[in-house]
């Protein structure tokens, strides 16, 4: 088996691990949650979003969380933002890197922010321009790379030509999610093995949720097509707002676990993951996906 020396674990779970989460989380234990992040060895996370408070409730105390959290230089926070005033609110904080997300599907993006796949893009073609001429990180998702909840499965052509035009915007990070949890290894390798030929300039990487129980599966799928970059979240929180039925993104413990378990360094250190997964606990209703905090390692 073909298998990267390193790999790195980047952290969803304060900005999409949480923003599905029914009742209000109180914005101290969002801070707490990120504080307790930074001494894990994660070197990259999502760590709010700057949406409208109406569609996401959840995020409505983004200035807060930033104001309030310890940011580490060594560190690289994102921020999630929808449009230009998402960008304008970000940067007035202090955030230097940037997430924003287009869907594949029209039908899902529609949901999401109103508009269409081609809308949102050329929307997000000035926030790139302006971001980049002040040296700001722009990591790019291309939501519903895989599956749709309204469409059903989605084009591989029609994601690897988005990927090539987004490319072309000068992005610093690709992101091909499974927003759904609905894609399977053969379909994960083939599209990842497919964008690496391409030759983008940006760096790609993977998001995985596991509604079906094959976040681990993809992620192995994807390493053998060359991917080294994966999104997770503590505990296994997520799911999407716009994506009925979509379950969380697969868990950080789990995924670091099964790395340290082949061979492969992630800098993260899993008892630091766990005591993060005991705050992350009881700040949902949910039961927590993950299965290594289960057993502790036993």
């Amino acid at each position: 088996m073909k298998l990267p020396k390193k790999v790195e674990i980047i952290e969803v779970g304060p900005r999409d691990g949480l923003q599905n989460e029914a009742n209000f989380i109180p914005t101290d234990k969002k801070i707490a949650l990120i504080n307790a992040l930074n001494k894990t060895g994660i070197k990259r996370m999502e760590a709010t979003s700057f949406v409208h408070p109406v569609y996401v409730p959840q995020m409505k105390d983004a200035k807060e969380v930033l104001e309030g959290m310890d940011r580490d230089s060594s560190i690289q926070y994102m921020a999630l933002i929808p449009n230009q005033k998402g960008y304008e609110r970000a940067i007035e904080n202090g955030v230097n890197a940037l997430s924003l997300v287009v869907g594949a599907s029209d039908s899902f993006n529609l949901k999401n922010v109103k508009m269409t796949r081609d809308e949102s893009i050329q929307t997000f073609e000035s926030v790139i321009k302006r971001a980049k001429e002040n040296g700001i990180f722009i990591r790019y998702n291309i939501a519903t790379s895989f599956w749709c909840p309204y469409e059903g499965k989605v084009n591989a052509d029609l994601v690897l030509e988005m990927l090539q035009r987004i490319d072309r915007l000068g992005v610093d990070e690709i992101v091909l999610c499974d927003t759904i949890g609905r894609a399977n290894p053969a379909q994960v390798y083939d599209l990842f093995q497919q964008a690496f030929t391409k030759k983008p300039k940006a760096m790609i990487s993977a998001h995985f949720h596991d509604t079906y129980g094959l976040a681990q599966a993809n992620i192995i799928a994807a390493l053998q097509a060359g991917v080294t970059r994966f999104d997770t979240s503590i505990g296994g929180l997520g799911g999407c707002p716009f994506a009925p039925g979509a379950a969380g993104n697969v868990a950080t413990e789990d995924v670091v676990f099964m790395l340290h378990e082949m061979g492969i360094d992630t800098g993260v250190d899993l008892p630091s993951l766990l005591n993060c997964v005991e705050l992350v606990r009881p700040l949902t209703i949910r039961e927590l996906t993950g299965h290594f905090h289960k057993v502790k390692g036993n």
